[in-house]
């Protein structure tokens, strides 16, 4: 079984490297939205996973049910961070996945 070449496995770790810092600053910029309750409750999470605005609609006022207005938050929320993460799973799929290996890493464990 032939020995794999360091230093090419190093030089391509190393651009995986710097394409992922890109890769997450420029998530930072990118907004995905989720809403619930027909759109009484939208979220806007980064795709840094940073939650950028909560907009409560007026007739979500009128809602004399504090805990469904809760679980209405908890659903928009959690569908926002839910995009967001697959928002970044996209971006860093394409990243590690040119490196071969179970899951697109090195096939090294831990990679």
């Amino acid at each position: 079984m032939p020995q794999p070449n360091m230093q090419q496995m190093l030089k391509q770790v190393q651009k995986m490297q710097a394409e992922m810092a890109a890769a997450q600053e420029q998530l930072k910029d990118e907004v995905v939205e989720a809403s619930a309750g027909g759109g009484l409750i939208r979220v806007k999470v980064s795709g840094d996973l940073e939650v950028k605005a909560v907009e409560v609609n007026e007739e979500a006022l009128d809602i004399d049910d504090a805990e469904m207005l809760g679980d209405l938050f908890l659903a928009a929320a959690n569908e926002a961070l839910r995009a967001a993460q697959e928002l970044a799973a996209e971006k860093m799929g394409g990243i590690t996945g040119g490196l071969g290996g179970p899951g697109g890493g090195l096939g090294l464990p831990g990679f």
